[in-house]
Formats: C-alpha cells, structure tokens, sequence
C-alpha cells in the first residue's frame, strides 16, 4: 500500500454542535496525519458543484441545501489506504447501521445529517481535495 490521501469535511451540524476537536481527535488516533486543514462556508452554488454527481436525485436538494447552511471544516488527510481506511473510520451513512465506535455512529444526527464526509475513490480525494485546497495549501 501506497502512502495516499483522502479528503474529509466535518459536515454543518458537527460544526454547529462543538464536535470538531472530538472528531479530529479520532481522526488523529487513528494514524491520519492532517496535510491540509480550513473552516470555511460553501455558498448553494459551491455544495452544488461539490455534489453535481447526485443532481436528478432525490435527496440533492436537501444536500446542497443543507452543506451550505453553516460553516464546515474541510481537511485533507494522508496515511497509507486513506481512503479505505478513512470510510471504515467514518462508518456507514446511516447511523443506525454504522458499526460502533465510528464518526457517523457517535458523531451524526441523521442518515442526511450524517456529521462527516468521505471520498469514495482516489479518483475523487484528488478531485474533491482540489475543490477546497490550492497546491500551496498542502503540506507534506
């Protein structure tokens, strides 16, 4: 296994409720070193952009809408299997089915409020770490 890197966003509602230190807590625990970290806020069309692969579905209104009610904290983290690591971290979108012990399990409200992001793919850390960070902004 190659070193490699995945993005996360700690998602409105984790911000909103103080869970940010916790959950890059567990992050860190777990062998994640933080290359790049921000606090920022998507504008509608910014989470749009960011979820283009669901539009025509029937929950992107609600997703857009929901990643752009308040600030959230974008991170790119790197450690050998990011990404499949970091997904098995993160747990199973609906928290009722997520295994204990994981960030949605102890960590989200919902199956649509589900308090963290993770890529799916290398393909896609690469694209959706671009979206937040310049090539300035991530350390090595």
């Amino acid at each position: 296994m190659a070193t490699n890197r995945t993005l996360t966003m700690i998602k409105p509602n984790a911000v909103q409720k103080g869970l940010v230190g916790a959950i890059l807590e567990k992050i860190a625990a777990s062998g994640f070193r933080i290359v790049a970290l921000k606090m920022t806020q998507l504008t509608v069309d910014d989470a749009k952009k960011f979820y283009d692969v669901h539009e025509g579905k029937s929950f992107y209104e609600d997703l857009y809408t929901f990643m752009s009610s308040g600030p959230i904290v974008a991170a790119v983290l790197e450690k050998d299997n990011a990404v499949e690591d970091f997904r098995s971290l993160v747990g199973a979108t609906d928290p009722a089915a997520a295994a204990e012990g994981t960030l949605r399990k102890l960590y989200a409200d919902s199956k649509s409020r589900n308090a963290v992001h993770g890529s799916d793919s290398d393909d896609n850390a690469r694209i959706e770490s671009s979206f937040h960070f310049s090539r300035r902004e991530l350390f090595v």
